[in-house]
């Protein structure tokens, strides 16, 4: 991920310049920083996650789930904006606007669900943590595609790594919904030959 050289922005000049076009962008702290594409384990795992709790928040009438590449604004105390986009976000149905803006969300989700790249370092991880914390989300989970793991941070400042053999929970968040690690680090499924 590289920093473009730009001037620093807000969440309303990025959304003008960059909302709905191919780049693949977000906003850090008033920053533009290319993002590049996911490698196949990434997707992987988004989808084995965000299926099973789109259907269980559908089901039930929950709110909404929000795929990867949903741009979200976040406003930091210095006074620069981010927009970020998580690879899943949920916001319940309580919080939910009635109309859907023309521009990134303003609100931070209830959960976002981070799937984790080779190329991210740990403090970069704990950053972006830290910074959807802040805005106010109350579950992030870091799923680790290549340790087989799941981290929970919780708004309460508790964190919680999950290997297979356990089962991640929606907590508060969403209540009833469990799913076994072991479900989102399942081998590739090939065809016989």
């Amino acid at each position: 991920m590289g920093t473009l050289k730009t001037k620093k922005m807000t969440a309303a000049e990025f959304a003008v310049r960059y909302a709905d076009r191919d780049e693949r962008v977000e906003l850090i702290c008033g920053e533009v920083h290319e993002m590049s594409p996911a490698l196949p384990p990434h997707g992987m795992q988004v989808v084995r996650i965000t299926l099973p709790i789109a259907q269980f928040v559908q089901e039930r009438g929950l709110g909404e789930v929000f795929g990867a590449e949903t741009g979200f604004t976040i406003r930091h105390p210095d006074g620069t904006e981010s927009v970020r986009a998580p690879d899943l976000a949920f916001i319940s149905a309580e919080r939910l606007p009635p109309d859907l803006p023309q521009s990134f969300w303003e609100i931070a989700p209830d959960l976002v669900v981070e799937v984790l790249s080779p190329s991210e370092s740990q403090p970069y991880v704990q950053q972006k943590t830290a910074m959807w914390l802040a805005a106010g989300v109350r579950l992030v989970w870091n799923v680790d595609p290549y340790r087989k793991t799941v981290t929970v941070h919780r708004a309460d400042g508790s964190t919680q790594t999950l290997k297979p053999g356990d089962t991640l929970s929606g907590e508060d968040v969403l209540p009833g919904f469990e799913l076994p690690v072991s479900q989102i680090f399942q081998p590739v499924r090939s065809r016989p030959r």
